[in-house]
């Protein structure tokens, strides 16, 4: 009996994004032995044995102080020294533009490159990155691979069936994810001030630290029409989450996002959202399924979303189905376009391509 291909997919786990557990299960499912990072020079046999390293957001740096970053990079050159010595295959998956962190951008810019240059392939989960990786990595020579992110239907439940519509209420709008800087949180405090009326405003998720909580906590501070539940939530109670709104809301920073799996989310458990039209959007070709926008500054960016709040109401109160079904139309599109053992079965191909 052949004995299993051993490779290192990184992080092979992850508590807050069932993103790896699909991409992990579909790997042992065909019969790979899934391996630790952290064990990758733990022996000399055991680092032999492993044929093939995947690395996901390999480039992000812990910044918590500037000895932890150094650190951390000097760490990662060394796996990168031994992957070459040992003359093993690597792939990276491309999840944003650039890093989200600024104390670490340039350390973290540094260390992406020597992952392009010494990739065999780059995954991509959208169109644009391919571009991106040209204008910024002239004469690139890894093998650039389109794998759209998996579809995260019935995967933290199943999703719970809509019910008719009572006009009396508020639009319900919800951002939910990981609550960092760079997602412009407090933009949507300021947004729902101005439709203190006409929608409710729910904010869920852990924040970055705790100064980050208690600021956008004052800044919530006697607006009635917001909810702020910022803790961890749970991978059960996301699908309640989402039912109970209309759409997401979801004002990322076009400088360094590229792909959501919250968009992703929330298609999967029918909602739609309003999102810049990052790579993840722009690849759905969903037309006015979607609220999305774009914008050039930070001033326009506030404009720009404020019409697509006007819209969203406007469409809620000619139709109040309106929005639930074009989340609805999202999930059905997802399921073929983002099906999560269609992924699963060309990221295989990819590491047998490479391997033989």
């Amino acid at each position: 009996m052949d004995s299993p291909t051993k490779i290192i997919f990184n992080p092979c786990e992850n508590k807050e994004n069932k993103y790896i557990n699909i991409l992990v299960d579909g790997l042992k499912r065909h019969g790979f032995e899934v391996n630790r990072l952290d064990d990758f020079l733990s022996s000399w046999k055991h680092f032999q044995s492993i044929q093939l390293l995947h690395l996901n957001w390999f480039e992000n740096l812990d910044d918590s102080s500037a000895a932890s970053m150094w650190k951390s990079y000097f760490r990662k050159l060394v796996v990168l020294a031994a992957v070459k010595f040992g003359n093993k295959k690597l792939v990276w998956t491309m999840h944003n533009r650039i890093s989200h962190e600024k104390k670490s951008g340039k350390l973290s810019q540094a260390l992406t490159r020597k992952l392009v240059v010494q990739a065999d392939a780059i995954v991509i989960h959208s169109t644009v990155s391919s571009a991106i990786l040209a204008t910024q990595y002239p004469g690139i020579q890894a093998d650039i691979i389109h794998i759209p992110h998996p579809d995260f239907v019935d995967v933290y439940g199943p999703m719970i069936p809509n019910k008719v519509e009572d006009i009396n209420s508020k639009l319900r709008l919800l951002f939910i994810g990981a609550i960092k800087p760079y997602k412009n949180i407090e933009l949507l405090i300021g947004l729902a001030k101005k439709f203190s009326s006409e929608i409710h405003l729910t904010i869920a998720g852990n924040p970055s630290s705790d100064s980050y909580r208690n600021e956008l906590q004052s800044m919530a501070l006697g607006t009635y029409n917001i909810a702020l539940d910022l803790k961890f939530i749970p991978d059960e109670e996301l699908p309640a989450y989402l039912h109970q709104s209309h759409l997401l809301i979801l004002p990322y920073s076009l400088e360094s996002s590229l792909n959501s799996g919250t968009v992703i989310l929330a298609f999967s458990y029918g909602r739609t959202v309003i999102c810049p039209r990052i790579g993840t959007i722009d690849d759905l070709r969903a037309g006015d399924n979607i609220l999305d926008y774009t914008y050039r500054s930070e001033s326009e960016h506030a404009e720009v979303l404020q019409f697509q709040v006007e819209k969203a109401l406007e469409l809620w109160k000619n139709n109040p189905n309106s929005l639930i079904e074009k989340g609805l139309y999202m999930r059905e599109l997802i399921q073929k376009q983002n099906n999560k053992k269609n992924v699963s079965d060309t990221l295989i191909q990819l590491y047998e391509s490479l391997m033989n």
